[in-house]
């Protein structure tokens, strides 16, 4: 059998530096890699633009598009940030959320984040709201053992 060398041996985090990372992650990125599926399984990956809001990932889309569709079958959705040697991968339920009732606060500091693209205002964008189930964080080979942050909903670390 063959051993697995990573490349860049630094040594592993802890899972509560790991946890600090991710949420750092999500406060400071604004890219994601969204993945959805429809329900005879097609897959869609598509980038979308996120805001850590309310412990959730608000993103927004137009309403046609096949990841907003994809959404109201089953919730499922897995988001990652980050890059192949830094990544945190969310799995989650989504729901979409039309502009009309989405919080205002919600909405504001997705429009400032963003420039001042509202989606508010351009139909047929809708917003979707990701709320995290599991979270896993890695760097390397030597982080794959303890990878997982969240399970179900709550945080283990």
């Amino acid at each position: 059998m063959q051993t697995i060398t990573d490349p860049d041996p630094a040594p592993p985090r802890g899972a509560e530096r790991r946890k600090r990372d991710v949420l750092a992650m999500l406060a400071g990125e604004t890219d994601a890699w969204v993945a959805t599926a429809s329900p005879s399984g097609e897959p869609t990956l598509v980038p979308l633009w996120f805001l850590w809001d309310r412990d959730t990932l608000l993103m927004s889309t137009r309403r046609t598009n096949p990841t907003a569709r994809h959404v109201t079958p089953s919730g499922s959705m897995v988001v990652t940030l980050g890059h192949t040697r830094d990544v945190a991968l969310i799995e989650g339920t989504a729901e979409v959320v039309e502009s009309a009732v989405l919080e205002p606060e919600s909405g504001d500091a997705f429009a400032a984040r963003f420039g001042g693209w509202d989606p508010r205002t351009t139909a047929p964008w809708v917003f979707l709201r990701l709320t995290p189930r599991s979270v896993k964080a890695w760097r390397g080979v030597n982080e794959q053992r303890g990878r997982v942050l969240m399970r179900d909903g709550s945080w283990l670390v």
